[in-house]
């Protein structure tokens, strides 16, 4: 039995809902954690489970032209329910709401928001902590790009990626552009964020390749706390460099060869670029492997 969703009138303390699920079991606040260019975040809650979750809401009157869109939208939600790993944000429950014209999902929250704001508001941590938060990231990586069928994220960048401060992890979020590709683990549509998308995508011919591209990336925003190819002041300009192969400025600024170096890496040429497995085993993260490994012969 479900508890009351109208609290006491009387009762001043209890937050109203202003929406509640069609279980009854979710209610969203009016609360705003986050807004994209087709979906907002919203703070909710688990009734049942008794946790804060995020209610992340669609409206598809964006797409009112375009009913395969919705379509592809609500089926794609739908798979990622079906995604269980501790690097990705879990996906709890998904509906339509005709009445509203919405799409609604309901996810897991973390604690700390993204890490570009987490990064910035932290700004002394040490290169372990960040090699710790990279690893993660492709630890992620590795399971949406093995998975069957396999999920290209495409717009993976450092505002996508959420942490939980109190115990350092870090998650993928942010599935909604994921293409779900079949064996040949090919897509063909442009999207994502201008300054983190590989040269490939605009070729309109990419695999799972350009996450790891997006991830070297994210490794460069982390570490310079600078958004890469903020030099230039339009897209066109940054389309212009990354299919010309100009890095970003920000690289040069890396005193660290090591960083630079595995960085170089992920944002080589499709051909010679590592997967997220490869990655992991990396030189790059053996001082955290040794750690893990420590930690494994004590427990």
């Amino acid at each position: 039995m479900m508890p009351s969703v109208n609290p006491d009138p009387s009762d001043k303390d209890s937050e109203p809902f202003v929406e509640i699920d069609p279980t009854g079991r979710y209610g969203r606040y009016n609360e705003l954690l986050g807004c994209g260019a087709v979906k907002k975040v919203y703070r909710a809650f688990d009734q049942e489970e008794g946790i804060e979750v995020a209610w992340n809401q669609v409206k598809l009157k964006n797409f009112s032209n375009d009913p395969a869109m919705v379509d592809r939208l609500y089926s794609e939600v739908r798979l990622l329910r079906s995604l269980t790993n501790q690097n990705i944000i879990a996906l709890y429950n998904v509906w339509r709401d005709e009445e509203h014209n919405t799409l609604n999902f309901i996810t897991e929250v973390c604690t700390s928001g993204n890490l570009r704001e987490y990064r910035k508001k932290h700004r002394h941590v040490s290169i372990k902590a960040l090699k710790k938060w990279s690893m993660q990231i492709l630890k992620g990586l590795d399971y949406l790009h093995t998975n069957e069928p396999c999920v290209i994220h495409r717009d993976l960048n450092c505002s996508n990626v959420f942490v939980n401060g109190n115990t350092g992890q870090v998650k993928i979020g942010d599935l909604g552009l994921a293409a779900i590709v079949g064996k040949n683990h090919s897509a063909h549509s442009i999207l994502g964020t201008p300054e983190f998308m590989a040269p490939e995508l605009y070729d309109e011919d990419y695999t799972e390749l350009v996450d790891i591209y997006s991830f070297g990336m994210c490794v460069l925003e982390m570490v310079t706390l600078e958004i890469p190819y903020s030099e230039c002041d339009s897209v066109a300009k940054i389309y212009k460099k990354v299919s010309s192969g100009v890095r970003p400025q920000a690289l040069s600024k890396i005193k660290d060869s090591e960083v630079k170096v595995f960085i170089e890496r992920c944002l080589a040429q499709p051909r010679a670029r590592p997967s997220a497995a490869e990655l992991l085993k990396d030189p790059f993260f053996d001082e955290i492997d040794d750690e893990e490994n420590d930690e494994c012969v004590c427990s």
